[in-house]
């Protein structure tokens, strides 16, 4: 029962990740479609005033927004890759490593967006993408280290 448990987290974690690529794609290549509506909203209200975009500024959001994309899939490509391998194995350095890179993106990206006020970014987007991925390594805690956390 206990390895069935490990395995729904396992997989869990796998399939976030998948999400997460989904995600990415949809970053890149429709960031101005009715997925990013409200994010876009509130990305022109707090650095536009409420002003829509110039064609250059959407074209400079559509090089940013396919930049970030490009980098989303890249990360969660390699999560899966962990998830799939290491982590199903149980070693420990694989289950540290993918808390590490969740914690630093999510420290330095929400810090950033609190900062210029982009505080949409941190609830639309940030703190999904930290219950989806952090809740199976919560509840993987103990496989690797004996401990409930």
């Amino acid at each position: 029962m206990i390895e069935e448990r490990f395995l729904f987290w396992q997989k869990w974690l796998t399939w976030a990740n998948v999400l997460t690529i989904v995600v990415g794609l949809l970053v890149a290549f429709a960031g101005n479609s009715i997925f990013f509506a409200l994010h876009n909203e509130y990305t022109i209200e707090v650095f536009f005033g409420g002003e829509t975009f110039t064609p250059e500024n959407l074209t400079l959001k559509n090089w940013l927004f396919g930049i970030i994309g490009g980098t989303i899939v890249g990360f969660h490509v390699l999560m899966i890759f962990i998830s799939e391998y290491a982590f199903k194995q149980k070693e420990k350095w694989a289950y540290w490593a993918m808390w590490t890179g969740l914690l630093s993106w999510f420290v330095i990206d929400s810090s950033i967006s609190l900062y210029y006020g982009a505080v949409h970014n941190i609830i639309l987007i940030n703190l999904v993408a930290l219950l989806l991925i952090g809740l199976p390594l919560v509840m993987t805690h103990k496989a690797f280290t004996g401990k409930t956390p």
